[in-house]
């Protein structure tokens, strides 16, 4: 019960940490602005792969049929918070945790970037039901991944093996 507490704990505090961390406005204009805008450009560019004619300008993907502004909550930070404070708090080697870190920041991004994409289409084809897709069904969608994600980080890559289990025979 011990390491569930610590666990508990450490994730907690690192969580706050990094969020404490962007929150100011210089923090926030000097990192997440200009993250935030290469995520943008990444899923305009990605939509364009599609034949939207798409134009990016700082956080915002925009076509002729429609406009979306990337924001914090929609850039993948949020999840990536989650799970690093998560990687971080699990007792594991470094070098589990730095893998982990790495693979489960590409994993979040690119789950977050097929998000961008079929918000953008959504909003093209089905406005109606865009604020739903975006609050709701995608929010949740992503900070999921993010958990499965250290699920199987910390079953497959940071926990001990299990000993086999041996049967006795008759």
């Amino acid at each position: 019960m011990r390491k569930e507490i610590a666990f508990l704990l450490k994730f907690g505090a690192l969580l706050a940490l990094f969020f404490l961390a962007v929150a100011p406005k210089p923090m926030n204009d000097l990192l997440v602005e200009p993250f935030t805008s290469g995520v943008a450009r990444v899923g305009g560019l990605a939509a364009r792969l599609f034949g939207e004619p798409t134009v990016m300008v700082g956080t915002t993907i925009a076509s002729p049929r429609f406009s979306v502004n990337i924001r914090n909550g929609c850039n993948g930070l949020e999840t990536i918070f989650i799970f690093a404070a998560a990687v971080l708090a699990f007792p594991a080697s470094w070098k589990a945790r730095l893998l982990g870190l790495a693979g489960g920041f590409v994993a979040i991004q690119l789950v977050n970037l097929v998000r961008i994409v079929s918000l953008f289409y959504i909003g093209i084809h089905f406005p109606k039901i865009f604020e739903e897709s975006h609050t709701v069904l995608w929010q949740i969608g992503v900070i999921l991944s993010g958990v499965i994600f250290w699920i199987i980080w910390a079953d497959r890559f940071a926990l001990p093996p299990r000993p086999e289990r041996k049967t006795a025979r008759p």
